[in-house]
């Protein structure tokens, strides 16, 4: 991860000048993260989830300067492995604003989390509950529950969670085993264009916490998890508008209820913007092909495992456009971006951009037929100050 800091105007907007100029300073590929647009989507969602905790998760972009700019808000951090525990531990944030929500954990994360400071944990399965009788005494669970959702463009309940029916009996496994569950938590999936699927989960959760004190058992936590939308070409409704419905239930949780999110994608994905160079060029087919230093294999990859379609364009050529290619630079034929895709007519070393990029791609970037992955560079680190009047 590069931070630029003198010279390099780093409270500009990454717009077309300053990638350009850091092109030019550093090379291509890169994934330029404007920090200043993390703050932006981080505020935007507390505004719009007032009274909701908000903990970045770190997996769309394990990114130092972005973790470093949440600390500085006041976010707590979603850890899913020892890996992201060293990342935020390096960034000097506390443990007790860090919960560990992966599902299923081998016995060395939970201890390497548990020497750290993290208490909060999440399980949804008998088997995962037993791991934790040893540690009865430090750690707290939230059950992971289950709410289908095919609408979503990657449905998260599918590889995790309860079903709603087995919360009860887990819950009296965890106290046969002494074993304190503080709440329950749910992710709708990823891409959740529409609100409704948090609404219902909500409303299921409510009643199962109000069965779970019945029995006994004091749940004061629910996970809303993540999932909130970006929009990365259609159109969506602003986030405030979006959540309008979820404050609304929220509202109707049982008394003394503390509400947490998950957010990742929301925050990361608009920060990010790509740039890559055209490396060659050649007419097939009547088309022209052009050869990107980036492709699936690097940036691009989530087009393929995370059906996102990053809008991408020219950066500085103008003129008419025709349907061309964009391919990456591997020697493996599935490494093609785009096809058709309308562009002016670029030459070797032109700029093309991809915009939304934050997320889900130098996060699983590789380093396929030994090509280096786009170089990371953070700008915009420091908050502008507010001068009073």
């Amino acid at each position: 991860m590069t931070s630029l800091r003198r010279g390099t105007r780093p409270r500009a907007k990454a717009g077309p000048a300053v990638l350009r100029r850091l092109a030019r300073r550093l090379g291509t590929p890169l994934l330029v993260v404007d920090c200043g647009t993390i703050r932006e989507q981080y505020r935007a969602l507390s505004a719009a989830l007032p009274g909701v905790e908000l903990y970045y998760a770190l997996k769309p972009l394990p990114s130092a300067p972005v973790v470093a700019t949440l600390r500085d808000l006041g976010a707590g951090f979603d850890v899913a492995t020892t890996g992201e525990i060293d990342l935020v531990r390096s960034q000097g944030v506390a443990p007790t604003r860090c919960i560990h929500t992966h599902p299923i954990k081998r016995n060395a994360d939970i201890a390497a989390a548990l020497r750290f400071g993290i208490r909060c944990f999440v399980a949804d399965n008998p088997d995962e509950l037993r791991k934790f009788e040893a540690h009865r005494r430090r750690a707290q669970l939230l059950l992971r529950v289950s709410f289908r959702n095919p609408a979503a463009v990657v449905d998260l309940s599918r590889k995790f969670g309860c079903e709603p029916a087995a919360v009860r009996p887990m819950l009296e496994i965890a106290r046969s085993l002494g074993i304190r569950v503080r709440g329950l938590s749910f992710h709708v999936g990823s891409q959740v264009a529409d609100p409704t699927r948090y609404v219902e989960a909500i409303d299921a959760c409510r009643e199962l916490i109000l069965q779970a004190r019945a029995d006994g058992h004091d749940l004061d936590t629910l996970d809303i998890g993540g999932g909130f939308p970006i929009p990365y070409g259609g159109k969506l409704q602003p986030i405030r508008q979006f959540c309008a419905p979820i404050r609304r239930e929220l509202r109707g949780l049982p008394a003394g209820v503390r509400v947490i999110a998950e957010p990742g994608r929301f925050i990361a994905g608009p920060a990010g913007t790509c740039v890559a160079a055209v490396t060659g060029r050649a007419q097939r087919e009547g088309r022209w092909w052009y050869y990107l230093d980036d492709g699936l294999y690097g940036s691009f990859g989530g087009q393929l495992f995370d059906h996102a379609l990053y809008p991408v364009d020219a950066l500085d050529r103008t003129g008419a456009r025709h349907p061309c290619v964009l391919a990456g630079p591997t020697c493996d034929s599935i490494d093609v971006i785009r096809e058709d895709i309308p562009l002016p007519e670029l030459q070797i070393g032109d700029l093309v951009v991809g915009r939304m990029m934050g997320a889900y791609t130098a996060a699983s970037a590789t380093d396929f037929n030994f090509i280096p992955r786009a170089r990371i560079v953070a700008v915009n680190q420091r908050a502008r100050r507010r001068h009073a009047d």
